[in-house]
C-alpha cells in the first residue's frame, strides 16, 4: 500500500498535476493540504474516473483538506475531539479530516502557521498540537496515521539557514516541543529514515533551485502501523517547472 501526503496550494489550480502525480505513482491514499476549495467546488470529475474516493472539508478559499482513495474511504470525520478554532467569533477551521482507507485510520492534517510568536495565531497553533495529541490516543492502538503539512521543523537540519528563522515561527522550542510531545505519546515519524531533505521552498528568490527549503510535511505512525513502513521519498520533480506548489509531495510504502 502506498500513501502520500502533498500541501498543493489550491487543488483547483493543480488538478491536473494531482491526477499525474496519482498516475505516476500508483498511490493507493493521498492525503491533501491546503484545497483552498469548498467542498462543492472540488475538481473530482477525474479522480472518479480513475477510481478513487474523496472526503474532504473546505469552507472558503483559505485551508481545506482532504483524503483521496482508491482503496476505500470509510469513517469519514471532519476534525478532531477537542480541536480549537479561530477567529471572531470563533469557528472550526478546515484543517483535519480522517477516515480509514485500506484499514488504515489516515488523517490529513494542516497546522496552523502561527505567523509570528507574538502573535495570537501561535497560541492557536501551539493548543492546535495539544488538542491533536490528545484526540491522537484514542488511534494509537489501530493502524493509523497522522500525516500533512504540520509547520514545523522539528531539528536545525530541517532549516537552510536557521539563523534566518530566529524570533520566527516553526523553529520555537514551544512549536518544536509540542511536536516532540505528540511522538512522546506513541506517534513515529517514518519518513525522515528514508527520505532526507526539504519538502517546501518558498517562491522567493529561487529558492527551490537554491535548495534553500524546509522540512515541515511528516508522516507519523502508531506503532502497528510504523511496523509495516519499508520505504518512503519526496518527489522534488512535482515541485519543479511551472505552476508548481511550493511543496514537494511525501509518499510511504507499507507492507500489505
Amino acid at each position: 500500500m502506498r500513501i502520500a501526503t502533498w500541501n498543493v496550494n489550491s487543488i483547483r489550480s493543480r488538478i491536473d498535476r494531482v491526477e499525474a502525480f496519482l498516475d505516476r505513482h500508483e498511490v493507493d491514499v493521498l492525503a491533501v493540504q491546503e484545497t483552498k476549495a469548498k467542498v462543492d467546488q472540488l475538481p473530482t470529475m477525474g479522480l472518479e474516473a480513475r477510481g478513487y474516493d474523496v472526503a474532504a472539508v473546505g469552507y472558503s478559499q483559505w485551508n481545506g483538506v482532504a483524503l483521496i482513495s482508491r482503496v476505500g474511504l470509510e469513517q469519514a470525520t471532519v476534525g478532531f475531539e477537542g480541536m480549537p478554532g479561530w477567529g471572531e467569533p470563533t469557528e472550526a477551521e478546515a484543517r483535519a479530516v480522517s477516515a480509514v482507507a485500506g484499514g488504515v485510520r489516515i488523517s490529513s492534517l494542516y497546522v496552523p502557521n502561527g505567523r509570528k510568536p507574538d502573535d495570537p495565531h501561535y497560541v492557536y497553533k501551539l493548543d492546535w498540537l495539544a488538542r491533536l495529541r490528545d484526540a491522537g490516543q484514542a488511534w494509537l492502538g489501530e493502524q493509523a496515521a497522522l500525516v500533512g503539512d504540520w509547520n514545523i521543523c522539528p531539528t536545525d537540519d530541517d532549516v537552510f539557514d536557521v539563523t534566518q528563522f530566529r524570533n520566527s515561527t516553526h523553529v520555537t522550542p514551544q512549536e518544536r516541543a509540542a511536536f516532540q510531545a505528540i511522538l512522546d505519546s506513541g506517534w513515529s515519524e517514518v519518513t525522515r529514515k528514508y527520505a532526507p531533505g526539504y519538502t517546501y521552498w518558498d517562491y522567493y528568490r529561487q529558492r527551490f533551485e537554491r535548495d534553500r527549503g524546509l522540512k515541515i510535511d511528516f508522516v507519523l505512525a502508531s506503532p502497528s502501523l510504523a511496523e509495516r513502513v519499508k520505504g518512503a521519498f519526496i518527489d522534488r520533480e512535482e515541485r519543479a517547472g511551472a505552476g508548481a506548489s511550493d511543496h514537494a509531495p511525501v509518499v510511504v510504502d507499507l507492507e500489505d
